[in-house]
C-alpha cells in the first residue's frame, strides 16, 4: 500500500525541487525589507503568520516565565542533551593558532577565528523544534561566536524559549519565513545584520539564504527531511521500518530510500511498514511521504554502495554485516548512522552530532553543521632574513615571468 520500488535517478531529481518556483515571491519580500525595514517585518508577520506582534524581539520576561509552562522533566531532557552536543562540538575544535618552521628561517601556520555575529533559523509551523536550537546554537556558542542571533515564526513555543536559553542565544526574535532572513542579513532599524545565517527552512526560506549570500554566507541549503537506508540479508526489517517511518512523520515532503541486496528485506520492510503505521499519531503526514519513498534492489553490496553515493542522503542507516567495511566505502553522506541499535533519533536528539544536514543530495559538496561553520582560518607567514634567501630566488624568477616586477623588487630590497 506504501511501498514501492524507486528509480535512484528520478528519486534525486525529484528531491531538489525548484527554488524558481518562489524566487519572484521572496525577491519581493527581501526588497520590502530592505525599503521599510522593522515596518516590513510586522506587516509580513501579520500577513503570512497572522500574528500581530507588539514587539519583534523576544524579551528576557518572556523566555524566564516559559520555564513555568514546561515539564522540569523536559527541561532536564534539553540540559542532559546540550552538555553531549556541547561535548561533541569542543572534540571539533582546532587550535587557534598553530606554527611550524616548514624551513630554516620560514615559519607557517593558521590562525583560526570565531565570527563576530551569526545568526540561527528555527522552523515554526507543524512543531516545536527546541532540538533545532539546540543544534543550531551550541555549535557556534562552543566555536565562540560572541553573538548568537535566533529568527523562530510566531507564536514562539515555550520549549524553544527554554531551550534557547539553555544554549545560550544572545537574541531573539519572533519573526520567520524569508522575510526572517532578510532581516539577518540585510538589518533593520532595530536588528544588526550577522555574517553568517544557518538553521533549515521551507522553499521560502532557503530561496532566500540562496539569494541574500551576498550580505550573509550560509549554511547550506537544507530542506525536507530525508533518509537513505543501505541493508544486506542480515537486516532487521522491523528496525529499518521504525527509522523510515520516524522520517516520513517529519513532513509531507519527507522522503525514505531503501537500497538493499535483498528482495526478501525490501518486502519485509513493507510489510512491517503497513504494521507500524496503523497506530501512529501523524499517520496521515506519513502516507503522504511515503507516497514519494521506497526501495532500490541492488545487485550486491559494491552497487548498492554505488547507489546511495549518487543519492548522497542527509541521513544514512547502514544496515549491513559488516557495517564499518561498508562505512569506509561511503563518499557522500550528511550523517551516518552505524549498525542495527544506531536509530537516526540518536543524532537528531541527544547523541551529540548535529541534525542541521545537507539534503537533496547535497551531502556531495557540503558538510554537516559543525563549529568550522562559525570560524574562519588565516593563513599566517613569517620568513627570516634567512629563509628568504631560500626562497628569494623563486619568488624573483615567477614574479619577473608574470610581469610583476614590483612584486620581484620587494624581494629584492630586502636582500640587497
Amino acid at each position: 500500500m506504501f511501498w514501492q520500488p524507486l528509480n535512484v535517478e528520478s528519486w534525486v531529481s525529484m528531491r531538489r525541487g525548484s527554488l524558481a518556483d518562489v524566487k519572484e515571491s521572496v525577491e519581493a519580500i527581501i526588497e520590502d525589507v530592505r525599503t521599510n525595514g522593522d515596518a516590513a517585518l510586522f506587516a509580513l508577520t501579520e500577513k503570512f503568520d497572522k500574528q500581530k506582534l507588539s514587539s519583534l524581539q523576544i524579551s528576557p520576561e518572556a523566555i524566564d516565565a516559559a520555564y513555568d509552562e514546561v515539564d522540569p522533566a523536559l527541561v532536564q531532557a534539553l540540559i542532559e542533551a546540550e552538555a553531549r552536543i556541547t561535548r561533541f562540538h569542543e572534540l571539533q575544535m582546532d587550535k587557534s593558532l598553530w606554527l611550524e618552521e616548514t624551513e630554516p628561517g620560514i615559519t607557517l601556520g593558521v590562525k583560526t577565528t570565531p565570527l563576530d555575529r551569526v545568526g540561527a533559523y528555527i522552523p515554526g509551523g507543524r512543531a516545536a523544534y527546541p532540538s533545532t536550537v539546540l543544534m543550531t546554537t551550541v555549535a557556534a556558542r562552543v566555536a565562540g561566536v560572541p553573538e548568537i542571533v535566533l529568527f523562530t515564526p510566531p507564536p514562539v513555543n515555550p520549549l524553544t524559549l527554554v531551550a534557547l536559553d539553555i544554549a545560550g542565544v544572545t537574541e531573539a526574535y519572533s519573526v520567520g519565513g524569508a522575510q526572517a532572513i532578510a532581516a539577518l542579513a540585510l538589518g533593520t532599524e532595530t536588528i544588526r545584520p550577522v555574517q553568517k545565517i544557518v538553521g533549515p527552512g521551507n522553499v521560502f526560506v532557503t530561496q532566500a539564504k540562496m539569494l541574500l549570500r551576498e550580505s550573509a554566507e550560509i549554511d547550506f541549503p537544507a530542506g525536507p527531511s530525508e533518509i537513505g537506508v543501505l541493508a544486506d540479508e542480515s537486516a532487521n526489517p522491523a528496525f529499518i521500518a521504525a527509522d523510515i517511518l520516524a522520517q516520513a512523520e517529519h513532513d509531507p515532503n519527507a522522503a525514505c530510500v531503501l537500497v538493499t541486496t535483498s528482495e526478501r528485506i525490501a518486502l519485509d520492510v513493507g510489510a512491517e511498514i503497513e504494521r507500524q503505521i496503523r497506530s501512529a499519531p501523524r499517520r496521515e503526514i506519513m502516507e503522504k511521504a511515503l507516497a514519494h519513498s521506497g526501495y532500490v534492489i541492488a545487485g550486491d553490496l559494491d552497487e548498492a554502495i554505488d547507489l546511495m553515493n549518487e543519492i548522497a542522503p542527509e541521513h544514512l542507516s547502514i544496515q549491513t554485516a559488516d557495517p564499518l567495511t561498508t562505512l569506509g566505502k561511503i563518499r557522500h553522506a550528511g550523517s551516518i548512522f552505524i549498525g542495527p541499535y544506531t536509530p537516526v533519533a540518536c543524532g537528531d536528539y541527544a547523541s551529540g552530532t548535529n541534525h542541521v544536514l545537507p539534503t537533496a543530495g547535497y551531502a556531495k559538496s557540503y558538510s554537516a553543521l559543525d563549529v568550522h561553520h562559525f570560524m574562519k582560518r588565516s593563513q599566517v607567514q613569517m620568513v627570516t632574513k634567512e629563509g628568504l634567501g631560500m626562497i628569494g630566488d623563486v619568488v624573483e624568477i615567477l614574479a619577473e615571468a608574470e610581469g610583476l616586477a614590483a612584486h620581484a623588487a620587494s624581494v629584492t630590497i630586502r636582500r640587497s
